[in-house]
């Protein structure tokens, strides 16, 4: 294999591979690319994912899309929601609320809530130009050396690149080929599992959501639909609770659909229509609720980013940002280190660990009474009888002083 060296090292050709193109992956392929690196970015997916939940975008990641150039962007595609019902297993609505959502928060709030795939597009858009895409594709070996990294992909002729950086999600692709099987790091929350899918807005909703949890908390189900239009399809998030650790295969889709059915099967409500639909869903995503704890992010010129380092779960609506964060700080410490890569993404590492356990450390609280409802114990996590009960996202935001890059820029 011709390596290049020199081309890959100069400074003006100083050649990085991301793989991913989700929230981290794009979000540090702007930043790179405006930092005058050579990008690639590789995504199994043959283009941007459809589908998946509501994000929310608070604290430093609004600081973070305002710098991007994004914000008005990002509002002006926000969900604006209107607000949200709870009903019972007739269907009949317990509470309402016009002043917060479950999703997104506080109205009040400064707090974007957008669609995954509608932020996706704004980033995509965002790169632009600057940026090789390598779409249905994906890293089958990394072998790394003191000047670079050789790439053998599963489609593409093979390449070489001073730093590979795993933006690949909870089920990291890179994570696993440079540090070792995901039972290693992986934390489940509550033996929580939940999917996200497209479906006919049967429901005809309107900017709104609908929130159903089983009136027996321990049984664990629940589900809820978004509508941001009448004409146009709702996505609903279906979950369930196991007193066990669930097995399934993360790429199994078929599967994974059957075992959603199962778990939800005579729970009330219009279960069994979403649940139809769901059957038949072309963008479903499924996972268990669950965090990346490690002691290193990066081994040698290898380095994670987002949820394949540190997720920190669906428990506090701060996952965006975060992956956001992150990206911003390695793309900018690696500008500052070009010429020693390595020292940059220590710099990374030492810079973000505090803001990253902060979070993970509330989701965990977060979390504390789900596990206890299911164990029989009092329970602060019990059915909300008003919105004042749901969790409130928006003050969960952990802060963090953002260093200014802005001079590296290319």
């Amino acid at each position: 294999m011709q390596r290049c060296i020199f081309r890959m090292m100069s400074k003006q050709h100083i050649r990085i591979l991301v793989s991913g193109a989700s929230i981290a992956g794009l979000s540090i392929a702007y930043w790179l690319a405006r930092y005058g690196f050579e990008v690639t970015v590789v995504e199994r997916a043959p283009h941007l994912r459809p589908g998946g939940q509501a994000l929310d975008v608070r604290g430093p990641g609004l600081e973070i899309a305002e710098r991007m150039g994004i914000l008005a962007t990002i509002r002006a595609r926000s969900t604006k929601l209107t607000g949200i019902s709870q009903v019972d297993w007739n269907g009949k609505e317990t509470f309402r609320s016009t002043e917060r959502t479950l999703t997104g928060g506080r109205f009040d709030s400064p707090d974007i809530e957008i669609m995954r795939d509608d932020l996706c597009n704004v980033l995509f858009e965002a790169v632009g130009g600057e940026v090789k895409y390598l779409f249905d594709d994906s890293i089958a070996s990394l072998t790394q050396d003191e000047s670079g990294v050789d790439v053998v992909f599963e489609t593409n002729a093979p390449g070489r690149f001073a730093l590979v950086i795993g933006a690949d999600g909870l089920h990291s692709r890179v994570r696993k080929l440079a540090f070792g099987s995901e039972e290693q790091f992986i934390r489940r929350l509550g033996n929580s599992y939940v999917a996200v899918f497209g479906m006919p807005n049967f429901l005809g909703l309107e900017r709104w959501e609908i929130l159903y949890q089983h009136p027996d908390p321990s049984i664990g189900i629940g589900a809820m639909v978004m509508g941001l239009r009448k004409d146009a399809d709702a996505r609903a998030y279906v979950g369930f609770m196991s007193k066990e650790p669930v097995d399934y295969d993360y790429r199994d889709v078929d599967a994974q659909k059957r075992l959603v059915a199962d778990r939800v099967a005579g729970g009330g409500w219009v279960l069994p229509q979403i649940v139809e639909h769901m059957l038949r869903a072309p963008d479903f995503h499924f996972d268990s609720i669950s965090q990346i704890r490690m002691d290193n992010w990066s081994r040698g010129r290898i380095v994670l980013v987002g949820d394949a380092g540190y997720s920190v779960a669906l428990a506090t609506g701060q996952g965006t940002t975060v992956a956001m964060v992150g990206a911003y700080v390695l793309a900018g410490e690696l500008a500052m280190h070009k010429d020693d890569l390595i020292a940059g993404a220590a710099v990374y590492e030492h810079e973000l660990r505090g803001y990253v356990l902060r979070n993970q450390d509330a989701a965990l609280e977060q979390n504390a009474d789900q596990e206890a409802m299911m164990a029989g114990e009092p329970s602060e996590a019990a059915e909300p009888t008003s919105s004042e009960a749901l969790p409130d996202f928006g003050q969960m935001v952990q802060p963090i002083a953002l260093k200014n890059y802005q001079a590296l820029v290319r």
